[in-house]
């Protein structure tokens, strides 16, 4: 079952800028930011979905940005980004905690401190990739997972989006969403087995 609410976080659609340039009045418009949008499941491994519309989207024409926090197994890293469809960019984090035994991660801070930096490493590139705008659509999988776990900073997020430039839309997805960070979202979607 799917619920779904949104939220006009955003009231205006369009910004109007007056510039004075040696006494011409001309007029800018700008566009406002993409919608944000939350899929919550109690369950990990639920957004199945997710990667069939990023790959339509790219098929379409649409600069795309998938970016799984929490998954694994093929030790891929930004260098190693897979790229599909002539615009769809995959990232899934060179070290990962689905690559391991969680009681083998526990004991192991070595292993632990290397998924923390590989997980916060695919966060500062997402940053970058929010504040410069060159996507169509950028999705964050898993991310409110790696917010919980305390490798990401959730203010550090809010601050991101708050002042991200990107067209199209933003979607994040976790199995827990932090109150202020729902009321940003415009679309918040809640999976139900």
């Amino acid at each position: 079952m799917v619920i779904s609410s949104s939220n006009s976080y955003f009231k205006s659609n369009n910004e109007v800028v007056e510039i004075n340039t040696a006494n011409k009045l001309k007029t800018k418009r700008f566009t406002q930011n993409g919608e944000i949008q939350i899929y919550q499941s109690p369950y990990r491994g639920s957004y199945s979905f997710i990667i069939r519309d990023c790959l339509r989207n790219a098929a379409l024409g649409r600069k795309v940005l998938l970016v799984q926090f929490m998954k694994g197994g093929v030790k891929q890293g930004i260098s190693n980004a897979i790229k599909l469809c002539g615009n769809l960019t995959w990232i899934r984090s060179a070290h990962s905690f689905d690559q391991y035994d969680s009681e083998e991660i526990e004991n192991n801070k070595d292993l632990r401190n290397s998924i923390n930096e590989s997980t916060y490493e695919l966060w500062d590139f997402c940053k970058k990739e929010l504040l410069l705008g060159e996507y169509d659509q950028i999705i964050l999988d898993e991310i409110f997972l790696a917010l919980e776990m305390k490798i990401i900073d959730k203010d550090d997020l809010i601050s991101t989006l708050e002042n991200r430039f990107i067209s199209g839309d933003v979607i994040l997805t976790g199995t827990g969403i932090p109150k202020d960070l729902s009321l940003m979202a415009n679309q918040i979607t809640e999976l139900r087995s």
